[in-house]
């Protein structure tokens, strides 16, 4: 630990006056700063409470350290900060930085410090000076304390480096500004019976939208059985790299008390019909409520709160077309264009509305209609809806499994030019969407060539994996990450959406993790059901966020069924031309998600289509005889293998299948795969003719 008695400190009050040297001021040093043990390295048992309070005038700066086990250490340093040395007295024996060493501070000796600012005043520099009894005698220690503040002004590094340890690491403390990034914390139950434990989990995401619409404050860990399977794992990154402080909430008594303040009402959803809890999270954002059940009014009562809108039998002997096509009348006027959610996915008995925080935090409105040619009024009404949405919208939850498919969801979607970010599950949007980058954080991919080198492949067969279905409900926590080249579907909307947790997926990438954009857009959407004259512009979009996001692959995917059987999963002439036109520095293309059959190449840009898909379900010999069959049958070299990996697999299952193909393949990064591949495409050049 190297922190001197100078700085034994926390910081009192300040005023800010129009001078030079105030610079530090105005960028935030002058607050209260308390420790953040999970960013501090170097803290011990005596810096746990470490907390510092700066104030900046004309021409000093007033620095009071508080510390010790039982905070009873306070040392106060006020010093010129125009670099003259100033003697402040020795007032402890031992320094936070010595506690542990016989170097003991001269009592009733001064210690020589001078002061500067750096960084147009983001930084004080501070030179420290001061003898020591050692047991040959005394000693001089020459110290250097630097406290920088952050950009967004949240968090004040503070670093002290020791002449005389010169060969050791720099000690370091992170502050944040006293009592923020504070949140609360909960765990959901694994219950999501419509007449089960529904109502307490459906409440509480309710909750969630509604304290998180200005601030990140409500964080829920779901289940291990959740289909995200990252909210403990972000909630402790959270902790340790963002340096939030959670309190746990136990009960929705408890959490509504916390957020009180956020609610205007409660609404009324009836267990006997499954669609009015869909209606009542409408009616939730609108009317700063909760949604909730019979059993629950009392506990709403008792806080004080009134019922906005009660749905217990009102619907009873409607079809969804009439209940949807009611709450329309009701409420469409007053809800977001931005978004509308289907909320949608598991049917029936169960309900599992991860993404209704996000709804009722942007009073969107929600709904789960068919998208189904068969189910004629709700396909209609699903029409209207979509019609109405702003151009550049998103759709957002998922389709219902219990009344239509995935392409006809989304085609319908692509049909208005509008793509699709799922899932229904999809967990603590409106608290990731608050948190932004971490200051200096910039996307890096970890790119595996070199731009203007030629890479020529060697007579072999070539493999590339990619995971399916994004980086949420992957493999990232699974085991084997790391241990093979492997490339992750992006949603690319997370740049924006949830930054904070897009910034946790590159932050803990290894060498070997590789981002593509996906999937046909900026969202998922298919090309050939988009009008022509929307596609280049959506193209363009997603290659906006390319860019940002340092991303050099696009994933395509295209499950539309408005034209012949035969294109299933294949692309278009001119759908091909598209990308090439709009997403002129992207390296290569792939295509698929079951293997396809659209091969093309231009300027040395492959577009390959998936060859194999990995099921989890595949025994390992099954699959290495696949993969061994269709390299014999693909007899020319180099042979270009791309397999889609079903995102329930893990890699370490993926690795034991490559590890035995025969000597002749190699898997390779992603990018190198491309690039060889538009150096020496032995693909034959094929998409769909209309």
């Amino acid at each position: 630990m190297n922190l001197s008695s100078v700085l034994s400190l926390t910081i009192i009050a300040l005023c800010v006056l129009l001078h030079p040297l105030q610079a530090a001021d105005d960028s935030g040093l002058t607050n209260t700063w308390e420790i953040v043990r999970p960013m501090s390295p170097n803290v011990n048992r005596y810096s746990r409470n470490f907390e510092m309070n700066i104030s900046v005038d004309e021409q000093n700066v007033t620095i009071i350290r508080t510390w010790g086990r039982r905070r009873d250490r306070i040392d106060t340093l006020r010093v010129s900060t125009d670099g003259k040395p100033n003697r402040v007295p020795v007032t402890h024996r031992t320094t936070l930085s010595t506690i542990y060493s016989a170097l003991h501070a001269r009592h009733g000796s001064d210690r020589i410090v001078t002061a500067t600012w750096k960084d147009n005043g983001r930084t004080l520099l501070m030179q420290q000076q001061y003898e020591v009894d050692i047991s040959q005698g005394t000693a001089t220690l020459n110290e250097t304390h630097t406290l920088t503040v952050s950009k967004n002004k949240t968090f004040l590094t503070y670093t002290i480096e020791r002449e005389s340890r010169s060969d050791q690491p720099t000690a370091k403390y992170v502050f944040k500004v006293k009592d923020s990034l504070r949140a609360y914390v909960m765990n959901l139950e694994d219950n999501w019976e419509v007449k089960g434990d529904l109502q307490r989990q459906a409440l509480l995401i309710s909750l969630q939208g509604l304290a998180n619409r200005n601030a990140a404050n409500l964080y829920f860990i779901y289940p291990e059985t959740w289909q995200f399977t990252y909210t403990q794992r972000l909630y402790d990154w959270y902790k340790q790299d963002h340096g939030y402080a959670f309190t746990k909430l136990s009960t929705p008594a408890e959490a509504l008390a916390t957020f009180r303040d956020h609610v205007k009402g409660y609404v009324v959803w009836d267990k006997d019909v499954r669609t009015s809890l869909i209606v009542a999270y409408t009616v939730a954002g609108l009317e700063d409520a909760v949604v909730a059940s019979e059993e629950q009014i009392a506990m709403l009562d008792s806080l004080g709160l009134s019922p906005v809108a009660d749905f217990r039998g009102k619907f009873v002997g409607m079809n969804d077309t009439e209940i949807y096509s009611w709450a329309k009348e009701q409420y469409w006027d007053r809800c977001s264009r931005k978004f509308t959610i289907w909320l949608g996915g598991h049917a029936g008995r169960v309900m599992l509305p991860g993404v209704a925080d996000w709804g009722v935090t942007n009073r969107v409105f929600f709904q789960d209609l068919s998208t189904n040619p068969k189910d004629t009024t709700e396909l209609e009404l699903a029409k209207e809806l979509l019609g109405d949405m702003d151009a550049d919208a998103l759709v957002m939850g998922w389709h219902s499994y219990g009344k239509d498919r995935e392409s006809q969801h989304v085609t319908l979607c692509s049909s208005y030019g509008l793509p699709v970010l799922g899932l229904h599950s999809n967990p603590n949007i409106s608290f990731e969407h608050q948190i932004g980058f971490s200051e200096g954080f910039e996307f890096k991919n970890n790119h595996n060539i070199e731009p203007g080198k030629t890479y020529k492949p060697e007579k072999k067969v070539y493999l590339a994996c990619i995971q399916t279905d994004g980086i949420g409900i992957g493999a990232w926590l699974k085991p084997g990450r790391g241990e093979i080249p492997y490339a992750w579907e992006t949603l690319m909307n997370y740049s924006w959406l949830v930054p904070s947790l897009l910034e946790f997926f590159y932050s803990t990438a290894t060498p070997n993790d590789y981002f593509i954009g996906a999937l046909s857009g900026p969202g998922y959407m298919y090309p050939k059901a988009v009008p022509a004259d929307k596609l280049p512009g959506l193209i363009r979009r997603a290659d906006s966020l390319m860019k940002r996001l340092d991303l050099h692959v696009f994933d395509i995917m295209d499950y539309s069924r408005h034209v012949s059987e035969k294109e299933f999963a294949d692309l278009t002439g001119s759908v091909v031309n598209a990308y090439y036109e709009n997403m002129p520095d992207a390296i290569g293309f792939v295509n698929g998600y079951v293997p396809a059959n659209t091969y093309y190449h231009k300027d040395g840009r492959p577009m390959i289509s998936f060859e194999y898909y990995l099921s989890p379900t595949v025994s390992e010999d099954e699959a290495v005889a696949d993969l061994v069959e269709l390299a014999e049958l693909n007899a020319a070299r180099p042979y270009f293998l791309l397999l889609h990996i079903r995102e329930s697999s893990d890699i370490s299952r993926v690795k034991s299948i490559l590890d035995r193909l025969p000597d002749d393949y190699e898997v390779v990064p992603l990018d190198l795969f491309l690039k060889m591949a538009g150096e020496k495409p032995t693909f034959t050049k094929r998409f769909v003719e209309r």
